[in-house]
């Protein structure tokens, strides 16, 4: 990342971090894990690769 761009606290474990029902597609913002969707879905942080 270029100097000057630093994004602060962006991988501080406190700051949200966006998960993905595999069910729905819905998206939520959330310091931790949501646990279930409301479809029956589960959570997976878009961060993390599926593989």
């Amino acid at each position: 990342m270029p100097h000057g761009q630093d994004l602060e606290n962006a991988n501080d474990p406190e700051s949200p971090s966006v998960y993905e029902c595999l069910g729905c597609g819905a998206i939520v913002t959330s310091k931790s894990h949501p646990g279930t969707c409301e479809c029956g879905g589960e959570f997976h942080n878009r961060a993390k690769s599926i593989e």
